[in-house]
């Protein structure tokens, strides 16, 4: 394979995962065909490693590898090795409320490699002199936003609103999706509150347990930029399934994974 077609392989995967498509490239790091590379999807392929059984393999073990999330080596027959280099579409992060902290936990996601979207009913908030560098700007009421949103399971939604008749409609938007992260600002008193009135409304109280509020991990950050890093950090404890806590105080692997 020439530097120009591997070139256009790994673009095509950066492109379908950018447009929310799960992809993986397959090198050969063993054997014949040394270098040579094809690009995998769920339900397609694009490419040749030479022999029509190894490419077969290497379909499978890209898309148990595509199911995993995870990239690795992986062997293909008994004379060739691959690399599988899983590409993935950012996951998303939706911003409910354009205020003071939504611009920094929206620049900071980004840095994190998030696809950020803001979302306010109020244009005067929600635009581009105030959240330059966000992958989306909604112009719409809470509810309204979410559902013109593709959440996943991989997807954060962070609810900035401070106000009932704002975040409530937001929440229970939030609870019809499958995000693996829902988390409301507000004081313990008013999380209290509000989900006792979520609970009188009928929402059922193991959806109510899904909500982070009060949102953020302890660390008494006061800043918009501290209340980012308390809110950020609570997200991807939770993708690692951690609870955030100090690692002094942790026996268990630094990392996620290891």
């Amino acid at each position: 394979m020439t530097q120009d077609n591997a070139a256009t392989v790994l673009r095509k995967a950066r492109d379908l995962a950018e447009a929310g498509t799960n992809a993986a490239v397959v090198t050969v790091v063993r054997g014949q065909g040394l270098g040579a590379k094809i690009l995998v999807t769920s339900d397609s392929s694009e490419g040749t490693l030479g022999e029509g059984q190894v490419d077969q393999a290497a379909q499978a073990v890209a898309r148990e590898r595509l199911a995993a999330g995870s990239s690795g080596l992986a062997s293909l027959s008994d004379e060739n090795d691959a690399f599988i280099d899983i590409h993935r579409p950012r996951p998303l992060l939706a911003i409910i409320g354009a205020v003071h902290v939504a611009q920094a936990i929206q620049s900071f996601g980004q840095s994190l490699g998030f696809r950020t979207v803001v979302a306010d009913a109020r244009e005067a908030l929600a635009n581009r002199d105030r959240f330059p560098t966000a992958d989306q700007l909604i112009v719409a009421w809470p509810d309204d936003a979410i559902a013109q949103l593709s959440i996943e399971a991989s997807s954060s939604i962070v609810i900035l609103t401070h106000d009932p008749k704002f975040d409530e409609p937001a929440i229970n938007a939030a609870l019809a999706t499958n995000a693996g992260y829902i988390g409301a600002i507000g004081s313990r008193k008013t999380s209290a509150e509000r989900r006792e009135r979520l609970l009188s409304a009928g929402v059922d109280a193991e959806q109510v347990d899904r909500i982070h509020a009060p949102i953020g991990l302890d660390i008494g950050g006061r800043s918009p930029e501290e209340m980012a890093i308390s809110i950020l950090g609570e997200i991807i404890a939770e993708r690692n399934g951690r609870s955030g806590g100090s690692l002094r105080a942790s026996a268990g692997r630094i990392r996620a994974g290891e």
